[in-house]
């Protein structure tokens, strides 16, 4: 059961946190099966059973992109990032590096995702490079 892993006393949770507890730990385990069906395929000297296993994997990838979504629709930090960095032909790292140098120019913090997609709370700013 995914609550055997909270790290705090599930009545003390509100249940946003829960339920992002919950899919964040179903996206795991979808990612797992995802390797594991893609580890399995690989090794098998099987044609039939090798088809199989990738069917299996593609089932596994539809699963965890349902419940990426999920969490895009109710978390609008996630969905900040996702809106950033998904869909973008850009260098992924350029993005981060792009956002800082605007933020830096512009006197912000560099850490909210473009799109607006945050949830309006206090951040205390980039903690890289920081000790």
């Amino acid at each position: 059961m995914s609550s055997e892993d909270l790290h705090v006393p599930r009545e003390v949770l509100s249940q946003e946190a829960r339920l992002l507890h919950y899919a964040i730990t179903s996206l795991k385990e979808e990612l797992d099966a995802v390797d594991w069906y893609r580890q399995r395929a690989d090794d098998t000297e099987d044609e039939a059973l090798r088809e199989i296993l990738l069917h299996n994997m593609r089932e596994e990838m539809e699963h965890a992109a349902m419940v990426l979504e999920w969490i895009r629709r109710c978390n609008g930090d996630f969905a900040g990032h996702l809106k950033t960095y998904l869909f973008t032909d850009n260098p992924i790292v350029g993005i981060e590096r792009a956002m800082d140098t605007e933020a830096a120019e512009s006197g912000g913090s560099g850490d909210a995702p473009s799109g607006g997609g945050g949830t309006g709370g206090v951040t205390i700013g980039s903690l890289k490079g920081r000790r």
